[in-house]
């Protein structure tokens, strides 16, 4: 298997990128004890840039991060790359929805169109990237939430074509259309390496700087 460690603190994210990698072949490992790494980025893909090459540098092996959010164009973009700290510095997901639903009220919104976001990242420690990719899954904000699946914005978000919450899907309904899964799906496919090819893994055969 592809050894593949993810710079995250996120118990939520790792589970559901080794979900859907393991699947397809890749070792995924979380990479704990890293230094927090300030996300100065305007965009998703700037930020998971910033993570990866952080990781990447760190541990010496090559890397993968990912940034996502929500995008609510009511809202002008936001939550947007601020989604995890919506409301607040260390504020949950109870938080972070009480205060997008306080919002959308106040403009006396029904059914607002919202889109999540993710761009995963793969870099060498020297700070070249390997691979990336973006994923987006549309849909409305209904409240009060429901499902006790799924995390952050889940509740939430009501996706038309499966006809419920992402927190309302399992593991493998929610990857199979989640952004996340669609961005991490098409960096896999970047990852998977020709027959007898080097693989980016941090191992033997795995390319150098």
């Amino acid at each position: 298997m592809t050894r593949v460690w993810i710079a995250t603190t996120n118990p939520h994210k790792v589970r559901e990128v080794r979900g859907i990698l393991a699947p397809l072949g890749f070792d995924v490992r979380q990479a704990e004890g890293l230094p927090p790494v300030e996300e100065t980025g305007a965009t998703f893909a700037e930020n998971a840039r910033l993570k990866a090459r952080a990781a990447a540098a760190r541990l010496g092996e090559v890397a993968l991060a990912e940034d996502s959010g929500l995008v609510v164009p009511a809202l002008g973009g936001a939550p947007g790359v601020h989604s995890a700290r919506y409301a607040g510095p260390g504020a949950d997901d109870a938080a972070n929805n009480a205060r997008l639903v306080e919002q959308l009220e106040r403009l006396g919104l029904h059914d607002p169109p919202a889109a999540f976001v993710c761009h995963a990242v793969l870099a060498r420690p020297d700070g070249t990237l390997v691979a990336e990719a973006e994923g987006r899954v549309e849909g409305v904000l209904r409240w009060p939430g429901r499902g006790t699946r799924g995390f952050g914005y889940d509740p939430l978000f009501f996706h038309p074509p499966s006809g419920g919450r992402l927190a309302e899907l399992d593991a493998a309904q929610k990857s199979a259309v989640s952004h996340r899964g669609q961005a991490l799906r098409a960096l896999a496919r970047a990852l998977r390496p020709p027959p007898g090819a080097a693989a980016p893994g941090g191992g033997p055969g795995a390319p150098g700087p």
